[in-house]
């Protein structure tokens, strides 16, 4: 059969999608990790990202309504597009939590950067992780030597430094490096092999191959006649041994009284609610649009999926080239990648032909007697579900890469990039322009337990990973576990819906998922990947997912056999009817609608 011509109404809707996907995508999957970048930890990012999704759940349905009950879904659509982009482009001026990282220089036949008394054991753990692959540590450090004239006279002796302090400066090797004389600090860049790493007691020992000082060669550190030991301060490479030896530079730091936290947070409700308002009422005028083809949604939502997956690959690789020769990663271009394509998508929005015609009489009791009957709830049920695997997905599956990878982190924002360009353009991509043939096939209930099914390996697969570059065929689930949940998700919430409640069922439907599903496996998440690892967080709930599947898929079965309840008035009947027409709609989609 030929496929009919593109419908140019629609067009705008396609280019919404693909524009304000392609602005979220350069930061957004990127900040938890810019979050531990400004001094947060992992437990602070975890809680923080298990709040955020509840003021989405609180502003999908609030403003759903709103829109609905005033016809104003086009306004809101453009205000909060807006407003994410301020607030996502006002993160990168915040400043960062002023930290120390002070290490024990000690100097000896070899010598050795020591920090003692940290007790995260996830910090441990990943340096530890970092130790068993070869490669090696750059730190830049800063050391007191005050008045500890015996390490003046190891300078000369030993390191050939001339320091003002040597007893014949003559006899140095011609081209030795030179301290001011009077200066009572030693600046260095460090090499540190990570194999020779080793944990005793409290300590860490990072055992110093070569110190380069300013301006000079590599050379051999070591102290002949006794061990010396200076008080540092270290700033390294590498993201897992700064973890370790981080801390806030004031002893009673606590987050609940820094500045810089309250900012970050305020601006991620803002950019959080905001995005979260923009998804609801875009999918509700989305399948306003569509009016009796529901099934055609998946052509326009995988354009979403492309802006994503492109520009998120195209953002990582940017920013690992953009930081070469940094110690910390440069997210600038990022940041204004994030404007332009948002400001891009508010003018093709405001193209949309797009008019609200049905208003309900009484939202919340139409959208209340949805949830009296048992395959609803459940329904739900299996958003928060999958909301909850997908906060961990989200939150820390970039984490779990930086730690994989160790000390080798020069690439790992491009690695991040092409995982999340393989999620989409392997995956989602595919999975949303097929999604109607395939509900149509299995039905939305088998639908729903392939999607637990398939996170459940995925995660499986995660718990096992040794090499973070084996996780990018392991991205093509994606297509699954959100191209076709998502799909199904909002179908399935739109053909539920009495007209005039559509952005409010479908911020409600999108409020459990994120707000509570979200919400829960961020904070879950956070505490267990803080105590034990990502390969834990991963193999525990890869394992109870595919229990849920299992359970799901019995209960299901069940309610099949019995009869259905009759409908509590007139009205719900004839509202029922129509919803079934919609799903018969669905079903009979092919694999090539018009668009």
């Amino acid at each position: 059969m030929a496929c009919p011509s593109v419908d140019k109404n629609l067009l705008p809707m396609k280019a919404h999608y693909f524009l304000f996907n392609a602005g979220s995508a350069p930061i957004v999957p990127f900040l938890p990790v810019y979050a531990r970048q400004l001094g947060f930890s992992s437990f602070v990012v975890g809680n923080t990202y298990a709040v955020l999704p509840i003021f989405g759940m609180l502003s999908k349905p609030l403003f759903g309504a709103i829109s609905d009950y005033f016809k104003q879904q086009k306004f809101l659509f453009l205000l909060f597009q807006l407003l994410s982009a301020i607030a996502l482009f006002t993160i990168q001026f915040l400043p960062e939590v002023p930290t120390k990282s002070p290490v024990e220089f000690h100097c000896h036949q070899e010598s050795f950067l020591v920090m003692c008394n940290n007790v995260d054991p996830a910090a441990i753990d990943r340096v530890e992780k970092a130790s068993l692959q070869n490669g090696t540590v750059l730190c830049k450090v800063q050391c007191e030597i005050g008045n500890n004239s015996s390490f003046y006279e190891d300078l000369c002796s030993d390191w050939h430094v001339n320091n003002g302090y040597c007893k014949n400066p003559e006899a140095l090797p011609a081209g030795s490096p030179t301290i001011p004389v009077g200066s009572k600090i030693l600046e260095m860049t460090a090499e540190l092999p990570m194999v020779h790493y080793v944990r005793q007691g409290n300590c860490s020992f990072f055992k110093v191959h070569n110190a380069i000082l300013p301006n000079a060669k590599p050379l051999n550190p070591y102290c002949d006649v006794t061990l010396q030991k200076l008080q540092c301060n270290a700033v390294c490479d590498n993201s897992a041994v700064m973890d370790l030896i981080t801390r806030p530079a004031d002893d009673n730091y606590s987050p609940a009284l820094s500045y810089q936290f309250w900012l970050f947070f305020l601006l991620l409700i803002v950019a959080w609610s905001s995005m979260a308002v923009v998804g609801s009422v875009g999918d509700a005028i989305c399948f306003g649009m569509l009016g009796d083809k529901p099934n055609h949604y998946g052509q326009q939502r995988l354009w979403g999926a492309v802006g994503w997956g492109l520009f998120t690959l195209i953002a990582g690789v940017l920013v690992d080239e953009l930081s070469k020769d940094k110690f910390k990663k440069d997210y600038t271009i990022a940041f204004y990648i994030v404007v332009i394509n948002v400001l891009l998508s508010i003018v093709v929005s405001y193209q949309l032909k797009y008019s609200q015609t049905h208003i309900s009489r009484n939202i919340l009791r139409d959208v209340g007697l949805m949830f009296s009957e048992a395959r609803i709830l459940i329904f739900i049920a299996w958003c928060i579900i999958v909301g909850i695997n997908t906060g961990m997905l989200w939150q820390f599956l970039f984490w779990h890469l930086e730690d994989l990878a160790g000390v080798d982190t020069k690439w790992i924002k491009a690695l991040q990039g092409l995982a999340a360009g393989v999620q989409c353009f392997g995956g989602e991509l595919p999975f949303f322009f097929l999604s109607g043939w395939i509900i149509k096939r299995l039905g939305h209930i088998h639908v729903m337990t392939l999607v637990l099914l398939s996170f459940g390996v995925r995660f499986i697969l995660y718990s096992v990973l040794t090499n973070p570059w084996m996780c990018l065929p392991i991205e093509l689930l994606q297509g699954v576990t959100f191209g076709l949940f998502y799909s199904t998700m909002a179908s399935y919430a739109s053909i539920l819906s009495v007209p005039g409640t559509e952005a409010t069922v479908q911020g409600l439907v999108g409020a459990v998922f994120e707000g509570v599903g979200v919400s829960l496996g961020s904070f879950i998440g956070g505490v267990v990947f803080y105590a034990y690892s990502g390969a834990v967080m991963f193999g525990i709930f890869g394992g109870l997912s595919i229990v849920l599947a299992i359970l799901h898929a019995v209960i299901q079965h069940y309610l099949s056999k019995q009869p259905t309840s009759p409908s509590r008035d007139k009205e719900s009947s004839v509202n029922r009817a129509n919803n079934e027409e919609q799903l018969e709609r669905l079903q009979d989609s092919t694999v090539c609608p018009t668009e």
